[in-house]
């Protein structure tokens, strides 16, 4: 089958988009509309994972799609876009790394792809970033604390995300509730999207009661039938309840590690020993500070692709919040939104009982 088949095909498989009840409608409405969608979900992206696919997959039902750049080059994101573009013709975002070497470079692609919504992660993104952005593009920027969410919205940022220790890959060490309390009342000039170890309807609900404009989601749409996941990848979220997703651990304090929380397994137990040896060699002169570091931080390079791309399982990273307990089999994004939905309306409906 040609591409240009197979884009027109899937097109006109799209699922047509959701409806929402009035009452949710209502809730989300400030998200909702800045997002340019019918159901205020954001996608969480996921390197390796949030690509052509899952993010047109989700657009299309109805949420909003966030492509995950990642290290990707300024000509690999300029393929990503367009293909993205093809699959769908429903709003979707990239979301770029503050620390991508190349980081201006990947905005212009995205002004030159007529991208709506840039999101950054990573760090506080250059102000030089956020200016280009703004041109063509709503802003979204990560906040740990509402001091630097002030900060950001002074810089520009058109929305806020605050994302709990609850969410897969790298954290803070924040929980998702305690952060919603923290910047929820204070940050109303723009929407806030909360995230981090959101599974369930009755959770978006209550978020939304508090004073979100929406919400993020990642964890449950690794399973999703678009998603490219490896298999293995997949059937590990499936098999895997909210205790096996832990963060990795810092053995000395000389040493920092930035806490990722992932399924536990053999790369996991590996990560422990790997920094228990360069440890010992380093009390013991054998090596300086600065390689001992280097030498932990490159433990993990490539993992994620090893597990998610490759299905290497065992020795390769998980990244998975903890919400993956809720992730009982491999369904289509349109199942998994509708049914957020249907458990969002039935909290709707016993409140109002």
């Amino acid at each position: 089958m040609s591409e240009a088949v197979a884009t027109e095909s899937f097109l006109k498989t799209a699922p047509p988009l959701p409806v929402v009840s009035p009452r949710l409608a209502a809730m989300w409405k400030r998200g909702a509309e800045f997002l340019g969608c019918p159901v205020a979900i954001l996608a969480g992206a996921m390197t390796w994972v949030s690509e052509r696919n899952l993010v047109a997959a989700i657009s299309n039902a109805g949420g909003f799609g966030v492509i995950a750049c990642g290290a990707m080059t300024p000509q690999l994101l300029d393929a990503e876009i367009k293909a993205t573009q093809a699959l769908t013709k429903r709003p979707f975002g990239v979301n770029l790394i503050t620390m991508h070497p190349q980081l201006l470079e990947l905005v212009d692609i995205c002004a030159a792809n007529k991208v709506t919504h840039m999101v950054f992660a990573g760090g506080v993104p250059p102000g030089e970033a956020i200016k280009r952005a703004k041109i063509f593009a709503k802003v979204l920027c990560f906040a740990p604390a509402v001091v630097m969410a002030k900060r950001l919205i002074k810089n520009g940022a058109d929305a806020i995300v605050i994302e709990g220790s609850e969410a897969g890959g790298h954290i803070g060490p924040v929980s998702t509730s305690v952060l919603a309390q923290e910047i929820l009342p204070v940050i109303r000039d723009v929407p806030v999207f909360v995230a981090g170890g959101i599974g369930r309807g009755e959770a978006i609900v209550s978020f939304l009661e508090m004073g979100a404009s929406g919400v993020q989601m990642g964890t449950r749409f690794v399973c999703a039938s678009e998603s490219i996941a490896h298999p293995k990848f997949k059937q590990a979220f499936v098999r895997a309840s909210a205790r096996d997703a832990m963060p990795t651990v810092q053995l000395d304090k000389r040493f920092p590690v930035i806490p990722v929380r992932a399924l536990i397994n053999k790369g996991t137990e590996e990560f422990m020993e790997t920094q228990r040896r360069v440890l010992d060699r380093f009390v013991r002169g054998e090596v300086e500070q600065q390689a001992a570091q280097l030498e932990i931080e490159h433990f993990w390079a490539g993992a994620l692709r090893r597990a998610a791309v490759d299905g290497d399982i065992e020795n390769g990273s998980l990244m998975a919040g903890q919400s993956v307990g809720m992730v009982e089999r491999e369904e289509p994004v349109a199942a998994i939104i509708a049914e957020l939905l249907a458990q969002a309306d039935a909290a709707l409906a016993a409140r109002s009982a």
